[in-house]
């Protein structure tokens, strides 16, 4: 009996909380606050401020200062977390580039707002509502409530992960470089993996083939790349309430649809590359099995790779290209239209399929906005894709179109592998490019919002007759 009204209680106070933050966040989005822009803008000057560090002449491993041009390139890879270089990472910069590079994947990965805010703790000041705000919209929480707690707790845990990795990294790293470069490495790569950046320093777009095989290094990594990719809220909702049946609704939606994905592409890659001599062909089955596993891991956004993109077959090529463009989850250190998306997606095709009118899973309902706001963001990663395909084919005439298509859908979602490499792009190609990775990072409707925030409010006062129109 107590408990049951302890479970009321708590869920009497839950609304409360949601009516409260609903009511802030109108209030004040009607004085003209909006999250949206703040967080948007702190990824581009990030990105900014980071071009400016690589191009100088200290960044550099050469006698030359790298290109502003080149740097902006890399320094958005690196902050929208994505891989895709026009510079070999591990030749061209210096020890100070590469402290850069890991401070932008780093603080790319988890968010601007998120060391600002620990900044702000370690300084003594509060958070004010406004900052809450933001950091809620970062996060993709519910509720202003225990926003520093999960600020401190989200980078607590990230550094925690990384150095298990970093440790682990080591193993293989100090006996091949020697105790200083060896830790460094491992540091790098453990954040790179984390943050699902896919940079590495091995030189020669190496990435981890020669890792191939290697069950420490690759296991690592699908460990460092998955637990960064599920998402914050999810790795905390684990933490709280450690059963499926008490997990939030988004929580399971997470979980259910990162896991099937990952069975899916492992099993087709598998499958599809068992006997190409060029990639899993020549391999033990034991390694067949494992680079299947990690490629099938790499498409959440991960950005390694242990064998050459190029050499796969083209069916695979194309499976490789919708699962990058799906992403990871929400609030995550990924890019790409998010799982949920997809999961909401297919939800709504068995809605229309069964005749019903409501979208119901895990006893729970799913809003009709979420069905809108899917649309939207499906809508406008395709069509990004589809004229980024359409101009980068005009641009790169002699270059394939499915390592095209293979380029542009790892940038939508920030996974950094590449077929055609990047370095062979031209400068208007390599423009979109930047443009398709910011997309990914951000989100493509936090970017439809910021478009459109100067709405007619007088034209959604004006209601038209209903008329009847054939689709199908």
């Amino acid at each position: 009996m107590m408990q049951r009204i302890q479970r009321a209680r708590a869920a009497r106070e839950r609304r409360l909380r949601r009516v409260f933050d609903r009511t802030v966040q109108l209030i004040y989005r009607r004085n003209g606050f909006d999250p949206l822009p703040v967080i948007a803008s702190s990824f581009a000057a990030l990105i900014l401020i980071g071009s400016l560090l690589l191009s100088l002449p200290v960044a550099s491993a050469g006698p030359k200062a790298i290109p502003w041009f080149d740097a902006l390139f890399t320094s958005t890879s690196a902050v929208c977390v994505t891989g895709l270089v026009v510079r070999d990472t591990g030749t061209a910069y210096s020890t100070f580039g590469h402290v850069v590079l890991l401070l932008l994947i780093q603080m790319g990965g988890l968010g601007f707002m998120t060391f600002a805010t620990l900044a702000l703790r370690l300084m003594g000041r509060g958070l004010s509502l406004r900052d809450r705000m933001i950091m809620r919209d970062s996060l993709n929480e519910d509720v202003l409530g225990g926003m520093v707690r999960l600020v401190q707790w989200v980078v607590g845990s990230t550094f925690c992960v990384e150095l298990t990795g970093a440790i682990l990294f080591a193993f293989r790293m100090i006996p091949m470089y020697g105790v200083g470069k060896g830790i460094f490495y491992s540091v790098f790569h453990a954040v790179s993996a984390f943050c699902n950046a896919g940079f590495d320093l091995f030189g020669g777009g190496r990435s981890l083939t020669g890792f191939s095989g290697d069950a420490l290094m690759e296991l690592t990594a699908v460990g460092l790349v998955v637990v960064g990719g599920l998402g914050f809220g999810v790795l905390n909702d684990i933490r709280t309430r450690r059963s499926f049946r008490r997990f939030r609704l988004h929580t399971k939606l997470v979980l259910v649809s990162y896991g099937t994905l990952m069975l899916l592409s492992f099993l087709m890659v598998l499958a599809l590359e068992w006997s190409n001599p060029a990639t899993l062909g020549p391999m033990p089955v034991g390694e067949k099995v494992l680079n299947a596993l990690f490629q099938s891991v790499t498409l959440r956004t991960a950005g390694f790779n242990t064998y050459d993109q190029q050499a796969q077959r083209d069916c695979t090529k194309l499976v490789c290209c919708f699962m990058m463009l799906i992403g990871a989850a929400p609030a995550s250190t990924g890019g790409g239209i998010k799982v949920t998306t997809l999961a909401v997606l297919a939800l709504t095709v068995r809605m229309v399929a069964r005749g019903e009118s409501r979208i119901n899973v895990f006893e729970r309902r799913i809003d009709s906005g979420v069905i809108q706001r899917t649309v939207t963001i499906v809508g406008i990663a395709v069509m990004t894709v589809f004229v980024d395909v359409c101009a980068l084919s005009l641009l790169q005439p002699g270059a394939d179109f499915l390592d095209l298509l293979y380029e542009c859908a790892s940038a939508m979602g920030t996974v950094g592998i590449s077929a055609i490499g990047s370095a062979s792009l031209c400068a208007l190609s390599r423009v979109l490019i930047i443009l398709t990775m910011f997309a990914g990072r951000v989100g493509p409707l936090t970017l439809a919002l910021l478009l459109a925030r100067k709405q007619n409010k007088a034209r959604e006062l004006i209601h038209y007759p209903e008329e009847h129109v054939m689709i199908g």
